[in-house]
């Protein structure tokens, strides 16, 4: 409703009302995070302070750009128990953001476990901080209003087939894929046309570039086509660590707010600033987050990467991996670098002796190919012919079985 100061921007979530307060004229600014990881660690060194300092920038990125509510889109935690630090963190975190009015819309991903971090979930709801159980059926909903009318924001937790399968029984047993999975529970969704609308969710789109931090199926049999969004205005997407769009400019991953791996030293780390006015008008911008401590790669030989012509212009706490190219190892190398280096997270050789110790590779990685694939070279070479379609059916199967259920126990 209107007044002579602004907008009020209506939620409801479960029937009970929220207010928050959009300046007339405003177009809707939301923030999308995802892939927090809180708690993580990097070739054991912990992120909690990197990922704190982060935290204070995003603090400040919401007050600065007035933004309207806060999108996380899974993997809070780094893993299913996170250390009490983590959770004193994502509390403060929250806290803060209830603080200055503005509502959260969370989600799981698949390093959380979605029943300790949806706990209290009801409470928080009062105090616009709306976390999606586990799939039960219904996808849980928020619709939040402005002077262009409602906008329905979509929370779906990281979804496996099993989830679905069970919650669904007959009607879902056929569901072996993450694409039918996806396709089953997007189209249970009953959406009013009228309304603008944003999916938050975890899943790993085809075509969107990956780094070595992120957690892969072998094969890549937890991928799912991006037209298993379509219909949604805007879908804040988690999961890959890397900035980008897929598919279409509103299909976006916010990326980490921090490096969490050598792969990822030349990505931006940022947020992404989404915002809605009348339907079909988005605008999508972000902000840099600096880090505490930058990543680097550093190459050379032990006298030249320790020469202090080599390091007095750069910052010598940033974490770094260490390349030596000398032909003989250097004796208590780490100790000797960290005095130069005291963050350093990784250290290697590359000469004669490494490069001649290395496995030829096939053009394509082995750990790249589908499982399928790799059972189906592997019966061609004991029995000199072609794998026949009905082994080909039955390997598939079992295939998922082996995988969804090494997922299910890395759960328990």
């Amino acid at each position: 409703m209107l007044d002579g100061k602004g907008l009020v921007a209506e939620e409801s979530f479960c029937g009970s009302p929220l207010f928050h307060f959009v300046r007339r004229g405003q177009r809707m600014k939301f923030m999308h995070l995802a892939d927090l990881h809180l708690g993580k660690r990097v070739n054991d060194f912990s992120m909690l302070e990197d990922q704190r300092y982060a935290l204070e920038q995003v603090l400040g990125i919401v007050r600065k750009e007035r933004v309207a509510g806060v999108l996380i889109a899974g993997d809070i935690y780094d893993r299913q128990v996170p250390p009490v630090e983590a959770m004193g963190l994502l509390d403060d975190f929250l806290t803060k953001l209830s603080g200055e009015g503005v509502p959260v819309y969370m989600v799981g991903g698949n390093h959380d476990s979605i029943e300790r971090v949806s706990f209290g979930a009801r409470l928080m709801t009062g105090s616009g901080i709306h976390m999606a159980a586990q799939y039960n059926g219904e996808v849980d909903t928020v619709t939040v209003k402005d002077e262009y009318g409602m906008i329905d924001i979509y929370l779906l937790p990281f979804l496996k087939p099993a989830h679905v399968r069970a919650v669904w029984k007959e009607q879902a047993e056929e569901i072996h894929t993450y694409q039918e999975a996806l396709d089953f529970v997007t189209g249970k969704i009953v959406r009013d046309e009228r309304n603008r609308s944003i999916l938050v969710a975890h899943q790993y789109v085809s075509g969107a570039a990956v780094c070595d931090s992120e957690e892969r199926s072998i094969g890549g049999l937890d991928e799912v086509d991006v037209s298993c969004f379509d219909g949604f205005d805007y879908v804040a997407l988690g999961h890959l660590h890397g900035p980008q769009s897929v598919g279409r400019d509103t299909v976006r991953y916010a990326g980490t707010l921090l490096k969490y791996s050598f792969s990822e030293v030349n990505h931006k780390k940022s947020v992404t600033l989404v915002e809605m006015a009348e339907r079909g008008v988005i605008r999508i911008d972000t902000r840099q987050i600096e880090p505490l401590h930058e990543m680097r790669k550093i190459r050379g030989s032990y006298m030249e990467v320790t020469d202090r012509s080599h390091y007095e212009n750069t910052d010598t706490q940033d974490y770094v991996h260490i390349t030596l190219t000398d032909e003989e190892d250097i004796f208590d190398a780490v100790g000797k670098l960290r005095a130069v280096y005291p963050n350093l997270m990784k250290l290697e050789y590359d000469n004669t002796r490494t490069r001649s110790a290395q496995t030829v590779m096939a053009p394509e990685d082995i750990q790249m190919k589908p499982p399928l694939r790799l059972c189906e070279e592997l019966f061609a070479l004991q029995n000199n012919k072609p794998m026949g379609k009905e082994q080909k059916i039955y390997m598939e199967e079992l295939v998922r079985e082996i995988w969804e259920e090494g997922k299910d126990a890395e759960s328990i």
